[in-house]
């Protein structure tokens, strides 16, 4: 793909990030027809859209604040994620512990209205469980003034394989999509409209001039900072804020079903949702000014978090129980005029187009995605004056497990030792390792560790102690030497410290 970079074709649009939206609209584009191309600085989904709290959901909170629009948008797409994603999406039991009558009502009443704002989308009807049945479906909690839940349906998912795996029918539709690929300028005709771009190939540092109709910018919370390399003097249109996750054993939240406490004091909800066989409890959110690809966890996250969590639980979680804790950074669309905390700032989406004929993209959630790209390609083809031609992604079938699986188990049987786990406690082989660098664009340690396989987010120690033998494997398959293996680990190793608290 690299190599397409090198002649002197003009691209139909150039898509800037490698996340949830801009992986979307590379599919959107490309599944009209469009000669489309796709770079990302770092790898798929090293942001945000690795971070979330792996929910494809409509938002129940929005509800709350009467944003009706989001949330019906939001249970649409769900309902489209869920179909066309089957094999990296399920649904998911939540239940609302509730300690008066008053409170079991309320929150029934409200999510029935989220039953039937999903339509024929819905993922099962919210019901009223007594305390006893409460106490079946989380074992764990704690039952001290418990009256009883309630229960609903929503979804859950493995947010950055199936952004991978975006990537990857992305190009099986024609795109080019390009990891560790930075777009360092734009280049821009005498009536200052973009006509290309320079790109950089980050791992090799080498430049690449090309030529496209139109770029849009779907970079998250880098989003100021390519549209101020468009217009420096452009004002600030996202406003970050930063979410945090624990991840712990399944010890301390037992049974299948996800736990929401409705109420914290920032304005949030939280949620305890079983993950590959760990619990995810999050998430904060914290303004903050700095965008850091790798932010740190504040103390008082982690507190908040702790605290909230351990109230409603018999068995108490010790900071030294946690297993990782993974930040994300949320692109919020600024409104200048609100002074609302980012808790209580839209999550809906924002698209402007600068005088340049940049197409900028931001906010939403990853449930929504589909709908952002659908949003930005129609834009995108309107300001490069392209043929019109209809989005077809709303039943585009995405990834393929049954070829996944095929490709792993030749791997297996051509060489048995790639059966081999990786770690005794987790059921990740070696053979994963393989395909992840011949067919999901692996190129570093972390790219295994993090995003291939998900180990840094559900076990940060054993990360680091696999890492020397993944990145062995690696350096064979890669034709890489110990100089480079030494690098990949002390690399991994300084952020894996960083996930553990």
């Amino acid at each position: 793909m690299l190599a397409q970079l090198t002649n002197d074709s003009i691209w139909d649009m150039v898509i800037i990030g490698g996340g949830a939206t801009g992986v979307g609209c590379a599919i959107d584009a490309a599944s009209r027809g469009y000669k489309t191309l796709l770079v990302e600085q770092y790898d798929f989904a090293k942001g945000t859209s690795s971070k979330s709290t792996k929910l494809v959901h409509g938002g129940v909170r929005y509800l709350e604040q009467g944003n009706i629009k989001l949330v019906m948008e939001a249970l649409r797409e769900r309902g489209h994620l869920l179909k066309n994603a089957a094999h990296l999406t399920h649904v998911q039991a939540f239940i609302i512990p509730v300690y008066s009558l008053w409170e079991q009502l309320f929150y029934t009443i409200g999510l029935k209205i989220y039953d039937v704002l999903s339509g024929t989308l819905s993922l099962g009807k919210t019901k009223m469980l007594s305390k006893n049945q409460t106490i079946q479906q989380i074992p764990s909690i704690n039952t001290e003034n418990l009256y009883g839940g309630v229960l609903y349906y929503d979804g859950q998912f493995d947010d950055s394989l199936l952004c991978i795996e975006m990537a990857q029918t992305a190009v099986q539709l024609g795109a080019k999509a390009i990891n560790y690929c930075k777009a360092s300028s734009f280049i821009k005709d005498n009536e200052g409209k973009i006509t290309g771009l320079v790109v950089e190939d980050v791992l090799n540092k080498k430049p690449y001039h090309v030529k496209t109709k139109v770029v849009i910018n779907a970079t998250g919370v880098f989003t100021n900072a390519v549209m101020q390399l468009d217009d420096a003097h452009k004002h600030e249109f996202v406003s970050p804020s930063q979410g945090i996750h624990l991840v712990v054993d399944n010890k301390f939240f037992s049974g299948t079903a996800a736990m929401m406490i409705p109420k914290t004091s920032d304005g949030r909800v939280l949620f305890a949702v079983p993950w590959h066989q760990k619990v995810i409890l999050g998430t904060t959110d914290t303004p903050v000014n700095a965008i850091n690809m790798e932010p740190t966890p504040l103390d008082e996250e982690v507190e908040f978090i702790l605290t909230h969590f351990n109230k409603y639980c018999a068995s108490s979680i010790s900071r030294n129980e946690v297993l990782s804790v993974y930040v994300g950074l949320r692109p919020l669309v600024n409104n200048k005029k609100s002074k609302a905390k980012t808790a209580q700032l839209s999550r809906a989406h924002s698209l402007t187009v600068s005088d340049s004929g940049l197409v900028t993209i931001t906010g939403g959630k990853w449930t929504t995605y589909r709908s952002m790209a659908e949003d930005a390609v129609n834009n995108a083809v309107f300001v490069a004056k392209l043929e019109r031609k209809k989005c077809v992604t709303t039943n585009l079938p995405i990834g393929n497990l049954i070829s996944r699986l095929e490709i792993i188990n030749q791997l297996k049987n051509t060489d048995p030792a790639l059966s081999e786990l990786i770690h005794p406690k987790y059921l990740f082989t070696k053979a994963e390792i393989i395909y992840a660098i011949r067919n999901q664009m692996a190129m570093t340690l972390e790219d295994i560790l993090a995003r291939r396989i998900r180990l840094l987010f559900l076990d940060a120690r054993v990360a680091i102690a696999v890492a020397p033998m993944v990145a062995t494997i690696m350096a064979k398959e890669l034709n890489k030497d110990a100089d480079w293996i030494a690098d990949q680990i002390n690399s991994f190793n300084l952020l894996a410290k960083q996930y553990i608290f």
